[in-house]
């Protein structure tokens, strides 16, 4: 019989908290944030003689880029998500925690984490941001915008719940109301966002009813600036919106929301009705800038120094949505994924360095690999500055660039295989409603007569 060892509680210590042993030594490198930087940073610190400790609120890493495909029930949650724990369990230098981050001592060297200080010799902060209302948080309800699971799942409920709904409404304006989207925000977001909508209620609803016709949706995009997807060059914004009026799409340009109500958006002197409104109009960073010490910018960012750490302290780098870092021009970087996942890896590069004794920092440069945006099921833009791709050829790029992204090779197989069965058949394999449900609006009126089939 095989002797079994025997467990011994003071054979436990707590890997987060506790201070270096005599018999470990290896600096300790603590990650705030589980997304595009925060997560490269740790894999590309995987070889270095370094003790990795990621907190993330959440036990998973996000592929923000398709949130929207979740909320318009085109991908499931679990297609865009993988553990954290997952990702790094062969790395054997990195540990997780699952925590709320409140703060950071900086005279310490500490980062506040629930009940826990962890200590570290270099911090990584890569909190991302969050929905900025202008001032207006009291909208934050009735537009929530697309930031996390929670919101796209939300969101989903939503528009499948407006549909449901306006089936079986006798009051003809309801019913035009809970057939009405309006999507606030021309940029890629925006843009995907209610092309996505157009689709779902045009194609993969539209036999599903009886009392109603989902393909006469109305679905309304509103962007204050003087054009759609200002980050892109005229002509592929141009593109983008033959593309969406070729959805039956609204483009509403140089108009702003000045009031949300349960109900409708106003825009100046329009009033519209509607039961579903989506935000995708800005951002505004996490608490990273309060928490290292750095002066912000007018969205809250850290104003970063060349090598992408807090001004008085070169142990603390800030990356991401959360840090406002400049290119040679002077111009700020965009909160894109390509540029988060470089600074990651630029952040890890350093730290091994300088544990090899090579102290002199080469400023950050992000190798731009061009951004895209796609608008429907065989459209997209691309944009890698000599070579501009739109229609069919655009979209079949953005497909692949995304697949390539993704975290995991289960998770690319599963949505090459949803996005090519959609392709073929307009089917969305993902129309769940759930969570909790509120009430259905009372009417005075009975239920619609149902057309035949």
């Amino acid at each position: 019989m095989t002797a079994s060892k025997q467990f011994h509680h003071s054979d436990c210590e707590d890997p987060l908290t506790s201070r270096r042993t005599s018999d470990d030594r290896r600096p300790r490198v603590v990650i705030v944030g589980g997304g595009f930087a925060g997560l490269a940073a740790a894999t590309a610190l995987r070889r270095a003689p370094v003790r990795v400790t990621l907190i993330d609120r959440r036990n998973h890493h996000l592929f923000q880029p398709l949130l929207y495909q979740v909320a318009t029930a085109a991908l499931s949650p679990n297609q865009i998500a993988s553990p954290i724990r997952t990702i790094l369990r062969g790395q054997k230098n990195a540990a997780v925690m699952m925590d709320d981050v409140t703060g950071i001592d900086r005279d310490r060297r500490e980062v506040q984490a629930g009940d826990r200080r962890v200590p570290y010799d270099y911090l990584i902060v890569a909190t991302g941001a969050r929905q900025s209302y202008f001032g207006r948080d009291d909208w934050a309800p009735l537009a929530p915008g697309l930031k996390s699971l929670e919101d796209a799942i939300e969101l989903r409920k939503r528009i499948l719940l407006a549909f449901e709904r306006a089936e079986f409404e006798g009051d003809p304006d309801e019913r035009r109301r809970l057939l009405t989207f309006v999507v606030i925000g021309g940029g890629p977001t925006g843009v995907e966002t209610a092309g996505a909508i157009a689709e779902l209620a045009r194609k993969a609803l539209a036999m599903d009813f009886r009392s109603i016709d989902p393909s006469c949706a109305r679905i309304v995009l509103v962007e204050a600036g003087p054009r759609l997807l200002s980050v892109f060059p005229e002509r592929l914004a141009r593109h983008a919106s033959h593309a969406l009026d070729a959805l039956g799409v609204e483009a509403l340009v140089g108009r702003k929301i000045t009031q949300i109500v349960d109900g409708g958006v106003t825009l100046g002197d329009e009033f519209i009705a509607t039961r579903s409104v989506v935000w995708a109009a800005g951002v505004a960073s996490s608490p990273a800038a309060a928490w290292t010490g750095c002066e912000t910018d007018g969205a809250g960012r850290a104003l970063v120094r060349r090598d992408l750490t807090a001004p008085g302290h070169s142990e603390i780098f800030v990356l991401g949505d959360c840090a406002h870092a400049a290119n040679d021009s002077g111009a700020p970087l965009p909160g894109l994924a390509p540029v988060a996942k470089q600074q990651g890896i630029y952040a890890a590069h350093v730290i091994s360095n300088e544990l090899k004794g090579r102290r002199s920092r080469k400023p950050f440069r992000y190798k731009p690999v061009g951004t895209m945006a796609t608008i429907g099921r065989h459209s997209a833009i691309a944009d890698f500055g000599h070579v501009r791709l739109v229609g069919f050829v655009g979209w079949l790029t953005w497909s692949a660039a995304h697949i390539y992204f993704l975290i995991g090779f289960r998770n690319r197989v599963a949505v090459a295989f949803d996005w090519a069965w959609s392709y073929l058949t307009f089917e969305r394999g993902a129309r769940l409603i759930t969570g909790p449900i509120a009430p259905t609006r009372p009417t005075s009126q009975t239920p619609s007569t149902r057309r035949a089939a």
